[in-house]
């Protein structure tokens, strides 16, 4: 069987085919394709090995997924130049459920190029996917393209109460700041603004453990994680919660919460001279109104004792479902995102839209455009201008 290896020291990934037994393996470094070619040819191979079985269990234990995206960039901005770029992240997943309250689950990131985020000067990353940078020497652990490998167990004690333990490496922002039309770097909008909440500080790709507790209509969740280093070099441990209330009304269904996070005193201040921790609570409601609109909002607050850009954060927007046009797997998605700045920033504004045409139950494409605005303490080093793009999505 072909065994994959990937190392980040080489401008391509190295496939090795073991030999006939007691003998030494040969390598094939295919160092005449650029990156990109590599990890297509890597998804196509996982994609063309799992089909038929795209979005089904391989067992009634064992299932594949992921995601395959290509986005493509460019940007007419005043105070920087206009330039395009492209990338190519792929994310294959593996999960094994032993029994039916037990879950093993590990996720792989690898990614060709870093798209615009490598070279705009606008401070937020216009795709906020996990690229070629962002799946290496993952938290300065010096780990490469393992982003997730958790164990959870699931205690059932009734329909309607119910307690999910998961421990290894984990996401934060899987089980903090949700949202139902403004999560999804792949699927949804592109722009960090509207992802997440960028003010805040929720690590992924680290050890960590999540508790979720369900009873009737709430969802109340703790995270804690230890992250191997921040901006400022250090390691340091970050703590969140979340309390969720689901609601169902007349108009649709929706989920409206509150979240804490905190971590460890760390991060050094604006002097550089001490080190502080971070503190901030956020609200992230979404809510259905009727079958074709959907409203979300997120609004954030964070201390400024460390070094940040940004304290504050409003955001919110609309979904708009296909349905109008006969199409309603497709959507719209408006979206609009201030933050108030700190230090070096007076402002952030980002609007972004984008529409997204499904083809089946696997293939997508979105057409985006951004528009953003940094206003810096000093006027001359202001940042505005437009960014257009496009994402291919493969989900299985």
């Amino acid at each position: 069987m072909l065994r994959i290896l990937f190392e980040a020291n080489r401008d391509c990934f190295v496939l090795t085919q073991p030999l006939a037994e007691n003998k030494l393996e040969e390598c094939m470094i295919i160092e005449e394709l650029p990156k990109a070619l590599c990890v297509y040819f890597l998804a196509m191979m996982i994609l063309f090995l799992s089909f038929p079985a795209l979005g089904y269990e391989i067992t009634d234990k064992f299932s594949i997924g992921g995601v395959l995206a290509g986005g493509y960039q460019y940007q007419w901005a005043d105070g920087d130049d206009n330039l395009g770029r492209g990338a190519l992240p792929f994310q294959p997943e593996m999960s094994f459920q032993p029994t039916m309250q037990d879950e093993i689950f590990a996720r792989l990131g690898f990614a060709a190029a870093n798209g615009l985020n490598e070279v705009t000067d606008f401070n937020l990353a216009p795709w906020a996917a996990d690229l070629e940078d962002d799946v290496t020497n993952i938290n300065g652990r010096d780990r490469d393209y393992l982003l997730l490998a958790w164990y959870r167990h699931t205690f059932q004690f009734s329909n309607t109460n119910s307690l999910h333990l998961t421990g290894g490496i984990i996401d934060s922002t899987d089980y903090i700041d949700e949202n139902a039309y403004s999560n999804d770097e792949y699927t949804q909008f592109l722009n960090e603004a509207l992802v997440n909440g960028p003010n805040g500080f929720f690590p992924s790709y680290d050890i960590g453990g999540a508790a979720e507790w369900e009873v009737g209509n709430f969802d109340i969740t703790g995270v804690a994680m230890n992250v191997g280093e921040n901006d400022d070099g250090n390691n340091y441990n970050f703590f969140g919660g979340q309390i969720a209330y689901h609601l169902a009304t007349p108009v649709g269904y929706g989920k409206y919460r509150l979240i804490f996070d905190t971590t460890s005193k760390e991060f050094l201040n604006e002097d550089r001279d001490e080190k502080e921790r971070r503190i901030g609570a956020f609200l992230s409601f979404d809510q259905e109104l009727g079958d074709i609109l959907g409203a979300w909002i997120r609004f954030g607050w964070s201390d400024d004792a460390a070094f940040i850009d940004y304290d504050t954060l409003y955001s919110g927007g609309l979904n708009i479902t296909g349905k109008w046009y006969g199409r309603k797997k497709d959507n719209i998605g408006i979206g609009y995102a201030y933050l108030h700045g700190q230090n070096d920033f007076d402002y952030t504004r980002v609007a972004e839209i984008y529409w997204r045409v499904m083809f089946n139950d696997y293939f997508a494409a979105t057409a985006d455009l951004q528009y953003m605005k940094d206003k810096f303490t000093t006027d001359d080093d202001d940042v505005k201008g437009f960014i257009g793009g496009i994402r291919l999505t493969a989900e299985f």
